[in-house]
């Protein structure tokens, strides 16, 4: 079982990756291979609601976006970091997560998920509940903690003095672990994901 990281701050060793580490050396200790992919510093696209994705893919190539979405289609859960800018995720962040949703939102359906923050102090909660709705609305399944999944700090060593932030991620990690390891035997008992009904879009406006 694998589960990929995904840190969305412009520094590829800042305070959300301090995050993920704790995470996924913590899932190391639970048996779950993890990676962490840096989105970098290359403009990311946003989304233009052309509808030309398909094969669950981005009809846009030239940036990370179809990467992600290779990734994930491999991966068994996943954990979305970002730092806080101006009380939501970085731009670069959201950028990448309308688009690998929108047009590789099967490579997450029935997975287990979860978002974790980072800032010097405030907003956290504001930035959580962005990258939430992304699980929410694509038939995730969220991972819990014990409070939500936010770290503070200016940098890697004032989080790693933030003992119950990274507690949080422990926490979120063994959840993430217990999850897992869930859906494979309910896999092998031959308890399947329910097939989803055909979707209505129901438009008020005539």
């Amino acid at each position: 079982m694998n589960v990929l990281l995904i840190n969305g701050s412009p520094h590829e060793n800042g305070c959300t990756f301090t995050a993920l580490s704790e995470i996924s050396r913590t899932l190391g200790e639970e048996g779950i291979t993890s990676e962490i992919v840096h989105i970098g510093t290359k403009p990311v696209r946003g989304c233009i609601g052309c509808g030309k994705c398909s094969g669950g893919r981005c009809v846009f190539d030239d940036d990370i976006a179809n990467r992600i979405i290779e990734r994930a289609e491999n991966a068994d859960g996943f954990i979305f970091g970002s730092p806080v800018h101006y009380a939501s995720p970085s731009g670069a962040m959201v950028s990448l997560m309308d688009r690998i949703f929108y047009a590789g939102g099967g490579a997450f359906r029935y997975k287990p998920g979860a978002a974790v923050v980072s800032a010097r102090r405030g907003g956290t909660t504001a930035a959580y509940e962005v990258l939430m709705k992304y699980i929410g609305i694509s038939r995730m399944i969220a991972v819990p903690s014990q409070y939500w999944n936010m770290v503070h700090g200016s940098c890697p060593q004032d989080v790693m003095r933030d003992e119950e932030g990274l507690q949080t991620m422990r926490t979120l990690a063994h959840n993430m672990a217990w999850l897992l390891r869930l859906i494979e035997s309910g896999r092998h008992s031959g308890i399947l994901p329910p097939e989803p009904e055909k979707i209505i879009r129901t438009n008020f406006i005539r």
